[in-house]
């Protein structure tokens, strides 16, 4: 087994860690995110229901035509104010924050800290 192949492990077992807590209701529904080498992808989701309220992401025609690269900070920043339209206007205000397992740093910060910035409670 290769080293990205015990990090990739390692991280899902966080995220497991962090599921066994964090659960989504249709008051406050579960915020995730998902880092990819060259992307980052963030959806709401109502855990009770099984249901995907709304995504976005850097493949996002509103956010690619804006940014140079889709795995840096400003391409979060990007994805969260647009995460947090969204959900403002499906009706959701608050949100419960899981960061899939990463570190909250970096991206992931940049995401969530621009989500809250957009107005969106967690």
């Amino acid at each position: 087994m290769g080293n990205t192949a015990k990090k990739v492990i390692a991280r899902q077992k966080r995220h497991f860690r962090v599921r066994n807590k964090v659960s989504g209701t249709p008051q406050r529904p579960r915020l995730n995110v998902f880092r990819s080498l060259c992307n980052i992808y963030a959806q709401v989701i109502d855990d009770q229901a099984g249901k995907t309220l709304c995504a976005a992401s850097t493949m996002d025609p509103e956010v690619k035509g804006s940014i140079k690269s889709g795995g840096n900070a400003e391409a979060a920043a990007a994805v969260g104010s647009l995460i947090a339209k969204r959900c403002l206007g499906a009706g959701v205000n608050e949100v419960v924050f899981d960061r899939g397992g990463y570190i909250y740093h970096g991206r992931v910060k940049a995401l969530a800290e621009a989500a809250r910035e957009a107005g969106l409670k967690f």
